[in-house]
C-alpha cells in the first residue's frame, strides 16, 4: 500500500479563506457584553467607541453600564486588534489591563481581557456587536 503525506500550513489555508480587514473597517460603536476575571458569573454590558489618531493607531473608549468609563490604545494585524486599557476604580486607584479581540467580522469581535491586580486564575471574556444606524424616512 502506498500512503501519501502531506504537510498543511494552517495559518496559510485560513489567511486564503478569510478575508484580512483594514484597521478602518474597525471605526464606529459597538455594543458589548462581558464576564469580569473572577469566579463570581456575573456579566457587564455597554458600549465601545473605536476610533482612529493621526498615526493610525485604534482609540477606544468603554462605557460599562452607566457610571465606569475606560480608555485605551491599541494596534491591528491579521485581523486582531490589542489594546491596553485603564480606568479609575474604587479609592482613585488606576487599574490596567490589556484586551485582545479577533475579529470575526467587521462587525462582530471577540475578545478576552486580563487587568494587573485581577484573579491571575480567570480571564476576563468580552463579545462585541456593532451598532449600525439607519435613516429611516
Amino acid at each position: 500500500m502506498l500512503y501519501f503525506y502531506f504537510w498543511v500550513d494552517e495559518a496559510k489555508i485560513r489567511k486564503m479563506y478569510q478575508k484580512t480587514m483594514k484597521i478602518q473597517e474597525l471605526i464606529g460603536e459597538y455594543s458589548i457584553i462581558g464576564s469580569n476575571q473572577d469566579d463570581s458569573n456575573n456579566i457587564y454590558k455597554g458600549f465601545l467607541y473605536l476610533t482612529l489618531d493621526t498615526d493610525n493607531q485604534i482609540v477606544a473608549k468603554w462605557k460599562i453600564h452607566t457610571d465606569q468609563e475606560q480608555t485605551g490604545t491599541g494596534n491591528f494585524k491579521d485581523n486582531v486588534l490589542v489594546i491596553n486599557f485603564k480606568y479609575l476604580g474604587e479609592n482613585s486607584t488606576i487599574y490596567k489591563g490589556i484586551v485582545v479581540y479577533r475579529c470575526i467580522t467587521k462587525d462582530i469581535l471577540d475578545g478576552f481581557w486580563t487587568e494587573e491586580f485581577g484573579n491571575t486564575k480567570y480571564i476576563g471574556t468580552e463579545q462585541c456587536f456593532r451598532i449600525k444606524k439607519e435613516l429611516v424616512n
